[in-house]
């Protein structure tokens, strides 16, 4: 059986609800981030991440996003998921399908 490698915007929703623990990474330059990001998410970019620079805390659900979802946020996420043991998700559709969803509900 394959390993859920990934989130909905739904599913992280639900998460927040709950009040999940989780960390939401987005992982594109400080650039990319500053012309627009999801309010909760910290920077940490891609290189960083591959140099060991992030680490996640114990038992605490990490979530990857880029502009797209896919790509960088998936790279990403698979790179801590295999090196920590923590339970790592990338973001589908990324920040961008987190905005324009955020837009769309008049939540922005």
């Amino acid at each position: 059986m394959k390993t859920k490698t990934s989130v909905t915007r739904d599913e992280l929703k639900q998460m927040m609800l709950t009040k999940t623990k989780f960390v939401l990474l987005d992982v594109r330059s400080p650039e990319e981030f500053e012309n627009g990001h999801i309010s909760f998410a910290e920077n940490i970019p891609l290189a960083l991440i591959e140099q060991n620079k992030f680490m996640p805390e114990p038992d605490t659900i990490v979530i990857t996003a880029c502009g797209k979802g896919g790509g960088r946020s998936e790279s990403g996420a698979d790179y801590i998921r295999s090196n920590s043991a923590s339970t790592v998700y990338f973001l589908e559709g990324g920040t961008f399908g987190w905005l324009e969803n955020e837009k769309n509900e008049g939540n922005v």
